[in-house]
């Protein structure tokens, strides 16, 4: 008996839809200008700084959420800048290539 089955045995009143779930896409606006991902050290501490994004500020603050998400860091967004704690320039720039953006590295 497989997980159909059972639920049809559970529930049987449910018809179920044949349309897919909605899967969220993400809207963001993508730029033909190159978005810059460089590295510094700040107070001793290495950090991963994005900038160059030339669309809407709630778009950059999404993608700055998306980007700490994937990488459980911690991090911030301040004057056009996400600021990402700790290296991860190479993690970065596949996610943002992924998504359809044109990064450059800069330093280093």
């Amino acid at each position: 008996m497989d997980l159909q089955d059972q639920l049809k045995n559970l529930f049987p009143e449910h018809v179920p839809s044949e349309e897919p779930e909605n899967v969220e896409e993400s809207t963001i606006w993508l730029q033909d200008e190159p978005m810059i991902c460089k590295y510094e050290k700040r107070k001793g501490k290495a950090t991963t700084i994005i900038e160059g994004y030339t669309g809407a500020t709630s778009d950059f603050k999404q993608l700055a959420k998306e980007i700490k998400k994937l990488l459980s860091v911690g991090g911030s967004f301040k004057n056009e800048q996400i600021i990402i704690q700790g290296d991860y320039r190479d993690k970065i720039m596949s996610f943002l290539k992924d998504k359809g953006f044109k990064v450059k590295r800069v330093g280093g």
